[in-house]
Parts: C-alpha cells; structure tokens; sequence
C-alpha cells in the first residue's frame, strides 16, 4: 500500500516520539507490538506513516534532517528508538505568530528556544512546500497557547488541500466555522487537544464515569499536573492556559452525573520542575459520598513520559484521517475526534468514542461517519453547557 504522507507544524518531544514510534515498529511482529491501540487501521501498520516535510523556529533544528532534529534542544523525551534513519527531509522555517511565549526569550539555552535568523515563510510559502512534498496530513503541534499560528497553519491546511490533526488546545474542529469549511473543502479534520493514551485526563475521565455508574455522588475534584519539558515552561505563562484549561475541564466535566459548581472542580497544568523532563507527574483528588451520605476520597500519583503517551494515539489519528480521505470524507471525524481528543465538538462517553472510532474504522456508519455520535445525556433532559469555543 501507499504511505501515509504527513508534515508536522512543531518538531518538539511530541513529534520526537511518533518519529521515533514509526521506526520503532517497523521490525515488529503484530502479535508482539507493545504500546498499540491497533496495528492495523484500514491496511496501514504503524511504519506506513512517513514524515515528508517539517516546520519549525528554533535555530538547532531548521536546516538539519527530521532524524536529527527530534534529537536536538529543547528536546528531552526518553529515547526509545535511537536508530532513526536520515530522511532527506530538512526541517523549514516557520511562521512564528504567538508560537513563541516572550518569557521564554531569556531561559536556559537548554531548555527553551533559540530563534532561527531564517527568513519567516508567508501562507504561500507553507502551501507550496505542502503540495511539493505530496503531503496528505498536516499535524499541529505547536505549543499551549498558540492561537493566531495554529489559525495561520489551518488555514494553510485548507489551501493545501491536505487534511489536518489539531493536537493542541486551539479550537479549530470545535469551531463550527472551521469545521464547515473543512467539510465543505472535503478535508477531514480530527481535534482538538490529543488525549494522551493512559494520561491525566483518560483516567480522570474513567474515574468519574465509575462514579457516576456505582451512584457515587462526586462532590469535589482536582487534578494537578507538573513536567519538566517546554510545553510546561511555556505554560508558565498564564496568558496562554485559558484554552488548556477550558479543554481539559470539560474533558471530565462531561462525564459527571451532574455538572459540578466551578468552585469545585480544578483542572489544568500545575507548575514547571526542570529536572523531571518529559516525564509528567499527576495527583488526583476525588471526593464523594458513598450510600448513606457516607464520606469518601480517593487519591491517585501518575508519573508517565509525555509524549511516547500522546504518540501512541496521534499514530491512529493519522491513519484514522488517511482513511477518510480515501473515502472521500471531509468535516470532522466525530468518532476519532471524541476518542482521541479532549475537546471534540461533542463530548460523549469513552464507551461511546471507542464504539464510533470502531465502527468508523470497520466503514460501518452511513454517510461515511458524519452523523454525530450520541452526547453525554445530562440529568433530567438538561442540556450540556456551551463551551468556550461554542460560545
């Protein structure tokens, strides 16, 4: 079969780990593939993906080969697969915007960015290295906080004509307005914010759906998350966490039996600790009242590496949206979307994502997918809150 053609927007430790995964996996037996949701979404195993071209700002990484670059500063991930082959695909100078939090000019040289002197390119210079480089998919992974960039880099998407993965918390496919002009290009998008494969959010989600099933009735929640990568740097900036925040929030509150008070329920990124690196710590709080109006708390410590969790869903985003360009289908992926993200244009149960992104795999929705799944149903036939990015 072809490849799966893709250009990343942001070659930082998330973009390290899929790279790192898709040669990773290529020597593996299916039977023996650790870490994978599927092997085989529509006849493309993990290694059918191939990174065509790559957009980045900082100094050490445009110009070199995509090899070198997801091994280059301020990258810290854990390398699982060191033996990543030259690609002869250099990594081009982006477009800055607001991809770049002012506060981290003057850091650690280490740990933050060094602006590349390269000229920035302009709309037509991105969608000329787009077509050229025969890219079907464009993946954002630009950092918190960047609205008007990833704005720019969709839109560029749609001129393009590729389809797009919105892995951060911009809304862009929760945007009825970019969702239609998706789907009226004929362009899949999946978003928004990628839902880590075993992470902070899943498991609070998974958690909250057990309390409201066994009737537990949940009073009060935190989650509180610390990393040592750029990603958390950058969002030491607090300008920058209100869609973060907002995404992450609804993510558990859409699972809840019954909307919680703003007071108290507390989600978002917590501070910055340098020497954890990639790795992402998380504490969460429940608590509750069990039968009788009988006190409870649970309380649980995650540590996990941050991007190889993101990877492992974004490598079936990928080819979950090669398979709707193949069809013909454009818009968003509702089931992919609820499953692998966050902030999909509906929140549903996980039971529900996991249900629809299967049947969208297996082609058994008419009309290719685009009747929406099911919402959460909330209390009494009220209805779900609107979002930020709803209005």
């Amino acid at each position: 079969m072809h490849k799966i053609k893709v250009a990343i927007v942001g070659v930082g430790n998330c973009a390290s780990s899929l790279i790192q995964g898709i040669h990773y996996y290529q020597d593996k037996d299916p039977q023996d593939a650790i870490g994978l949701m599927h092997w085989d979404i529509g006849g493309y195993g993990p290694s059918d993906i191939e990174v065509v071209s790559a957009f980045d700002i900082d100094a050490r990484k445009v110009g070199h080969d995509v090899s070198e670059a997801i091994f280059a500063r301020p990258n810290c991930t854990t390398v699982f697969c060191r033996d990543v082959p030259k690609s002869g695909v250099m990594v081009q100078m982006g477009r800055i915007l607001d991809g770049f939090s002012d506060h981290m000019r003057d850091y650690d040289k280490k740990r933050t960015f060094l602006r590349s002197d390269e000229p920035e390119p302009d709309a037509s210079d991105v969608v000329r290295v787009l077509r050229e480089s025969g890219a079907e998919i464009l993946l954002n992974y630009l950092p918190v906080g960047s609205e008007e960039a990833a704005c720019f880099y969709a839109e560029c998407a749609l001129d393009a004509g590729v389809g797009f993965i919105n892995n951060i918390p911009v809304f862009i496919a929760s945007n009825p307005d970019w969702a239609r002009r998706f789907e009226e290009r004929g362009l899949p998008i999946v978003g928004d914010d990628i839902k880590a494969q075993l992470g902070a959010t899943i498991t609070h989600r998974v958690l909250t759906d057990l309390f409201r099933k066994r009737g537990v009735k949940l009073e009060r929640t935190y989650q509180l998350n610390t990393g040592g990568n750029t990603d958390f740097l950058n969002m030491l900036n607090l300008n920058r966490l209100a869609s973060k925040k907002v995404s992450k929030t609804e993510s558990v509150q859409s699972v809840t039996a019954e909307r919680m008070e703003d007071d108290n329920i507390h989600i978002g990124p917590s501070d910055y600790v340098p020497w954890q690196n990639d790795n992402k710590v998380c504490f969460i709080r429940m608590e509750g009242k069990l039968f009788g109006d009988v006190p409870m708390n649970l309380e649980l410590r995650l540590s996990v590496e941050d991007s190889p969790n993101s990877a492992g869903v974004v490598i079936d985003a990928i080819r979950c949206c090669k398979l709707a360009l193949e069809r013909g289908t454009g818009g968003v992926l509702y089931g992919p979307s609820s499953y692998f993200c966050k902030h999909p244009p509906r929140q549903v149960t996980d039971d529900e994502a996991f249900r629809s992104t299967e049947e969208f795999i297996a082609d058994n929705i008419a009309d290719n997918n685009q009747k929406e799944p099911n919402e959460v149903p909330y209390p009494g036939g009220r209805e779900r809150e609107p979002t930020l990015a709803e209005g």
